[in-house]
């Protein structure tokens, strides 16, 4: 009999309850019962989806972020926070997520946060020292468990394994992480009999970094890890996900565990070595159920492949999703808005769950007993195949016209910039934001009332430009010299344009947790991508007639916007990007047309779209940098071409942003202390930078002479006629409270920047254009 089990799921609530509660409480508004009860109210839903299954799984739940429970479960607190010993373990919690300030003390800077390995989530980093003592903290995890224990069904823990938290980690001393091994140990195992003596059999402990390339030393740690921890009376299920075990395969196979899980979904053609390999007395779980896409499995092509392996396995199978189901929205059922047909197609967290169920109860008890329930399963899988509305022969014929010229622009970056210099008379050490400001209740008010026909096009356009205006008029009041128009009528920077893409389709509730309470609706790209008008250029063009300072046209790239949708998966992703580059190409020419000096071309998510192997990088990089400069190109050289990364580590992939030719490129880099411009000292970037100088993932108000230590910081590494200051992202998320006094902190700065440094020297761009 095959065995079903769940990695885990989804934690915002149905109905983002989550973020509400988590918002609520930290303005003051909601107190830790009521954080609490929201919690548990998840917590029991959850449980509830899980009701299908031979085991729940608990664990999964975090009110922030799982990494971070881990490192407060090991006692792992960054020393800066554990000065204020009467601050409540919850708060000091969300004090390294968040950060943290007080009246007359210096605010404390959050922990860093990067990309779940090729995910949009986002994890706390774990920060280490060679001093880092570990502690076991286990009274929320055992807490976990016994709301769940009372059921019939069997509890399932689940822990990010030892190997796994160092590799996700960063020494702040320089230390090698593996040096804290022999110290992490022991607190595992107290953990592991902890759990024991609460009546626990299996415990699933996540090791995907058993997917990634692993150096001998990283081998030899997880070794070393699990024949330490097999003298704990627990049965480990060893979970890896997101890729292939390779060169790690027999490594997996002989760790001294009672089971080893991999993400089936991707290494099909791993199993059968995997069942050879595999000694007898070992559970196989084969994550079978696609846990990071949102399209229907075709159930009957499962069991083909499936009903041999089982016939091999018997009891020693388990199935389960790939991965975590925090990667997918919760239920397609509470879809109202969505096409019936692409409804049909799709499959969220709630129906891949049943969708594991019935896969299971067919292997179990044969085809027959379930054979109304897979026929209406292939159906839907014929269907899509068979629907019209996929392909656009237009598209293809689009596709088939774009030859190599069309990714080149007409000079060189030292040709452009100067025609860029005369034409935008920018000074030195020019001042821009990334592109969003603050979200306030009033526009979301604003786009509800329109999207539900309470509000005229004609109304909604109005108030849209107020707000437009009250943007430009604060910004030209701060005295940046760079402005956008703020994005007030945008929901998010993928869906945006998700909508009005043939090819999209866009959920009511599709909701992702990106990190902490920001939820994110990734679009569904579910057939040939092409442009049917202007999408930009009319809020553009009005906020530019407002100013004569140039107006950033603000466009999301084809990288990020596939990296930041469900992509169909009928073909390969490469084509569906060139797709979207060449709508986007559109656009920009569009926006050059109506005057726009300046177009910024979003690639935040460019980096996590990495393949998990550097081995594998090339072919990515390839056709991604080509997607870029395809959409980007066509301009021509007085147009300054601008584009912006999110947090990621830019070192390895340098030589590709490089060759993505982008005039100025936007970074990430205060919440890192600046350590991501260290590349810039070994590799000669050749076009502009502008480096992020405040962090705004934090409600810490920055500091003037914190801003100018990073502008001095980057000064160092760039040259100051390539050096841009703006913040390190959008300020989408944070109020206009906020907003306003760092951004005239910022101005300030750069303004103390000009007087000191530029003594004797040019004072804008284009006098230093026309020096070099």
């Amino acid at each position: 009999m095959a065995t079903t089990h769940n990695l885990g799921l989804p934690r915002i609530g149905r109905d983002r309850e989550l973020k509400f509660a988590l918002e609520a409480y930290w303005r003051g508004d909601l107190d830790r019962q009521g954080l609490d009860q929201t919690g548990l109210k998840i917590r029991r839903q959850n449980l509830e989806l899980q009701s299908s299954l031979d085991f729940l799984t608990v664990g999964d739940f975090s009110l922030y972020d799982q990494v971070l429970d881990s490192s407060f479960l090991l006692g792992n607190i960054p020393p800066r926070f554990r000065e204020t010993e009467e601050t409540a373990t919850l708060d000091r919690y969300f004090q390294v997520a968040r950060g943290s300030s007080s009246p007359g003390s210096p605010p404390v800077a959050p922990a860093e946060m990067t990309k779940w390995f090729d995910s949009n989530y986002h994890y706390i980093v774990p920060e280490f020292r060679q001093t880092t003592e570990f502690e076991l903290a286990s009274d929320t995890l055992l807490s976990r468990i016994n709301e769940a224990a009372p059921g019939p069904k069997r509890i399932k823990p689940v822990l990010i394994g030892p190997v796994t938290y160092l590799w996700l980690g960063k020494s702040k001393d320089g230390g090698d992480r593996l040096d804290l091994l022999p110290h992490l140990l022991p607190v595992y195992a107290a953990l592991l009999n902890q759990l024991a003596a609460s009546g626990v059999e299996w415990v699933q402990i996540d090791e995907p970094v058993l997917v990634t390339e692993l150096s001998p030393e990283w081998q030899h740690a997880l070794r070393l890890s699990y024949y330490q921890l097999q003298s704990t009376p627990l049965k480990l299920l060893l979970t890896t996900y997101f890729g292939q075990l390779r060169e790690n395969l027999q490594l997996a196979c002989e760790l001294p565990v009672a089971g080893l899980h991999i993400d089936a979904s991707r290494q099909q053609d791993e199993v059968d070595r995997l069942i050879d390999w595999l000694p007898k007395h070992k559970i196989l779980s084969l994550g079978v159920i696609d846990g990071r896409n949102v399209w229907k499995s075709n159930i009957k092509a499962m069991l083909t492949w499936l009903e041999p392996v089982h016939y091999r396995l018997r009891e020693r199978l388990w199935l389960a999703p790939s991965c975590s189901l925090l990667h997918v929205p919760i239920d397609v059922e509470r879809e109202r808005s969505l096409d019936p047909e692409i409804k049909s197609w799709l499959s969220f967290a709630k129906q891949k769950l049943t969708e594991l169920a019935l896969l299971a109860k067919a292997l179990n008890h044969g085809r027959e007993l379930t054979a109304a329930e897979l026929e209406a399963n292939a159906h839907a899988s014929v269907m899509r195949k068979r629907s019209q509305r996929v392909f656009n022969p237009a598209v293809g014929q689009r596709l088939a016209t774009i030859d190599s010229s069309m990714a080149e622009r007409n000079s060189p970056y030292e040709q452009r910039c100067r025609l860029q210099a005369d034409r935008l008379n920018l000074p030195v050490f020019p001042t821009t934001t990334i592109g969003s400001f603050p979200q306030t209740e009033s526009i979301r008010k604003y786009r509800r009332e329109y999207r539900h026909g309470r509000l005229t096009w004609q109304e909604y356009q109005q108030v849209m430009r107020q707000e437009i205006a009250c943007c430009i008029q604060q910004q030209e009041r701060i005295g940046l010299d760079v402005l956008v128009h703020g994005e007030a009528e945008r929901n998010d920077m993928v869906e945006y344009f998700g909508e009005q893409l043939d090819g999209f389709a866009i959920s009511d509730n599709g909701w992702v947790q990106s990190y902490g309470s920001r939820c994110v609706k990734p679009p569904i790209i579910y057939g040939d991508v092409s442009r049917t008008g202007t999408m930009t250029r009319e809020w553009i063009s009005y906020a530019q007639s407002l100013t004569a300072k140039p107006v950033k046209g603000m466009l999301t790239g084809p990288v990020t916007m596939l990296n930041w949708s469900f992509v169909r998966d009928d073909q390969p992703r490469a084509t569906t990007c060139l797709q979207l580059a060449l709508a986007l190409r559109e656009e920009a020419l569009d926006l050059e047309r109506a005057g726009i000096a300046i177009i910024q071309i979003d690639e935040a998510a460019l980096r996590e779209g990495l393949p998990l192997r550097r081995s594998d990088w090339r072919k990515y990089l390839e056709w991604a940098v080509h997607a870029f400069r395809l959409c980007a190109n066509g301009v021509r050289d007085r147009t300054q071409i601008h584009t912006h990364m999110c947090y990621s580590e830019f070192s390895d992939i340098i030589e590709a942003i490089a060759a993505m030719d982008a005039d100025v490129i936007s970074i990430e880099a205060s919440r890192s202390d600046m350590e991501l411009l260290d590349v810039f000292e070994a590799f000669a970037y050749p076009n502009a930078i502008g480096p992020g100088v405040y962090d705004i993932h934090t409600q810490n108000l920055p500091t003037l002479n914190g801003i100018l230590v990073h502008i001095r910081q980057a000064m160092k590494r760039i040259p100051a006629d390539r050096l841009w200051l703006n913040p390190d992202c959008g300020l989408k998320t944070r109020t206009w409270q906020e907003v306003i006094p760092a951004l005239e902190i910022m101005q300030r700065a750069a303004e103390i920047v000009r007087e000191s440094g530029c003594s004797g020297q040019a004072h804008s761009q284009q006098e230093l254009a026309s020096k070099n």
